[in-house]
């Protein structure tokens, strides 16, 4: 799989209003939803009609307040939906309180970023003209990042706005061009954690960044500075489809082993990746080298997580390294799919990413003899955005499709190449852009909303 690397709560009836019932969905959270200027999200008049304003107003603690967030993906008050006027995906159609449909005008994401966003129209709940005052009539618009766009919410199954902070990492690459700063990308999407590539041999079973850059003290520790003064972490990705890898260098597992294991020690991580996408690892020696070199590291390190990242077909992966690694007896956090460079443009690649994760979820369950569930909890997803190198358009609508598939079955991972490219092409460097017309950071924003 090409990469180009180089320049080119429980469940409950809540009653919400005086002789009203609100049936909330299942895992459902209710509170205040607060946005600009510490307000409230509220309901014109307390009122329980269709068609009633959602407006911006002073917090007190009234039923015309408190929303229910469900796994549903629906926003309820007074036991109606939080709904887009006239089924619109128009900047500026308003927000209102409506009969529950199950439409996809009342479908909601909250995501990480604390942003409200509705899939459909791919707009963010909005407070109007960022006016503050009360009474001000909340609509949808273009996702922007600002103040009027950002809402404090209760979680569906509790807890805070929901976010999966290791499971999303998208890849940051810093070996060429001008690399997104990761405190940009954060404060836009809410996402925290990214996975840093590559680490590879300089030619001997030593490992630095893109086999030349020093492994500590360079631009990639700064990254990993930065991060983590972000409140997120990396993930270290070995690998990848250019250069020399330490799996092929070192001579034997215990000398990868501690390859690895000086990358473990240099940063005190959490988690690495282990990104098999060239020729070198058809080898079954290198293959077996691999898998016994991370037993070792796995028995050293309790509580690191290891995920391996393979290429894949339309029907799934080539299930060698799995079954090699599974008679092994080796297991690991997640065995994530890179479902692209399928054979060029016009396909649906959402369906395909479906289509090829069920066929990895199989092929888990035929090495390891896990159930369905337990086969999806160890599975990922990493996708590519935009036009890949063999001229398929992932689309950001793919991503939502990606994304509600990883929702259903729990994936452990899911990530994409990369934060680099989820901006719109200005004529930078190459692999620098996604190649489609998007707002900068719409691909992450997706992911954001993934909660595990």
């Amino acid at each position: 799989m090409a990469r180009p690397l180089t320049a080119a709560v429980p469940l409950a009836a809540l009653s919400l209003a005086a002789g009203l019932l609100a049936a909330a969905p299942a895992q459902a959270a209710t509170g205040t939803v607060t946005g600009l200027a510490g307000k409230c999200l509220d309901v014109a008049g307390a009122a329980s009609a269709d068609g009633t304003p959602v407006q911006l107003y002073d917090c007190n603690g009234t039923a015309a307040q408190q929303w229910t967030v469900g796994a549903d993906g629906t926003i309820r008050a007074l036991g109606k939906c939080l709904d887009v006027t006239g089924n619109s995906t128009a900047d500026g159609a308003k927000a209102q309180l409506w009969s529950c449909t199950g439409g996809a005008n009342q479908k909601w994401t909250v995501t990480a970023a604390h942003d409200i966003v509705n899939p459909q129209a791919d707009k963010c709940l909005d407070v109007t003209d960022n006016n503050s005052a009360n009474g001000t009539r909340v609509q949808i618009w273009s996702c922007g990042g600002g103040a009027n766009q950002k809402w404090n919410a209760p979680a569906a199954g509790g807890g805070t706005t929901p976010s999966a902070p290791m499971a999303v990492a998208p890849y940051l690459y810093n070996g060429w061009g001008s690399p997104p700063s990761p405190t940009t990308v954060t404060q836009a999407t809410g996402v925290k954690w990214f996975t840093l590539a590559f680490v590879l041999s300089n030619g001997h079973c030593n490992p630095q960044w893109d086999g030349s850059r020093p492994l500590t003290g360079g631009v990639d520790q700064q990254t990993v500075s930065t991060v983590r003064a972000n409140g997120g972490d990396v993930i270290p990705s070995f690998g990848g489809y250019s250069g020399n890898k330490l799996e092929s260098s070192c001579s034997s597992a215990g000398e990868l082993a501690a390859a690895y294991q000086k990358v473990v020690d240099a940063y005190g991580l959490k988690a690495i990746d282990i990104d098999i996408e060239a020729d070198a690892y058809s080898n079954p020696t290198v293959q077996q080298r691999t898998v016994d070199a991370l037993k070792t590291v796995k028995a050293a390190n309790p509580g690191l997580k290891v995920y391996i990242t393979i290429g894949t077909g339309q029907s799934g992966p080539d299930t060698g390294l799995i079954n090699r690694a599974a008679s092994s007896g080796l297991t690991v956090d997640a065995w994530a799919i890179m479902p692209f460079d399928f054979g060029g443009a016009g396909q649906n690649m959402g369906n395909l990413t479906t289509q090829a994760a069920e066929g990895l979820k199989n092929a888990l369950k035929n090495a390891y003899h896990y159930s369905d569930d337990q086969a999806y909890r160890d599975m990922g997803i990493s996708s590519m955005n935009g036009v890949t190198d063999d001229n398929e358009t992932v689309t950001v609508n793919d991503f939502r499709t990606i994304l509600a598939y990883a929702q259903a079955h729990h994936l452990a991972r899911l990530t994409f190449w990369s934060a680099n490219r989820d901006r719109p092409c200005a004529g930078g460097p190459a692999d620098s852009c996604s190649g489609v017309s998007q707002s900068a950071w719409d691909y992450t924003r997706v992911f954001a909303g993934y909660t595990g």
